[in-house]
């Protein structure tokens, strides 16, 4: 009897290739003592000079606020990230990527970058940037499909 394949299996082939990437994307950051979702959000942090709210955070992470709060913790403790209030809002904190923390961003993003680029080797970059495409539109639609 044969076994059917999960060849042909989207979902599959999706999850497949996402843990393959944060494994290695995880290996190039472990030297910044950081993983994906800690990265994720020192990424997001240094792209937002004036502050994201862990709210914002979560959203465009699609992740839990207790989630963020603790990756913002732990990112504020290693003093990546720093929580500011709100010039707006009197009960949110804004977290704001610090000095270190950028400077880190820099050299993480092109360590893991590198390393994902080379996880991907099996496609040409053209490839690699319709995949991207690809991928950022199901994200769009799903995070449209939710407001």
């Amino acid at each position: 009897m044969e076994l059917p394949t999960l060849a042909d299996n989207v979902g599959f082939l999706l999850s497949r290739t996402s843990g393959l990437t944060a494994r290695t994307a995880n290996a190039a950051l472990a030297e910044y003592g950081l993983r994906v979702r800690q990265y994720s959000v020192l990424y997001l942090a240094v792209d937002a000079p004036d502050g994201l709210s862990q709210r914002e955070l979560a959203g465009v992470l699609g992740l839990d606020p207790s989630q963020v709060v603790l990756l913002v913790d732990e990112l504020a403790a290693a003093g990546l990230v720093e929580r500011r209030p709100s010039p707006t809002d009197r009960r949110t904190r804004l977290v704001v990527a610090t000095a270190t923390g950028r400077q880190v961003r820099g050299r993480a993003a092109r360590d893991a970058n590198s390393q994902v680029r080379h996880r991907l080797r099996a496609l040409s970059d053209s490839e690699q940037d319709t995949l991207r495409d690809l991928l950022a539109r199901v994200v769009r639609s799903a995070d449209a499909d939710s407001t």
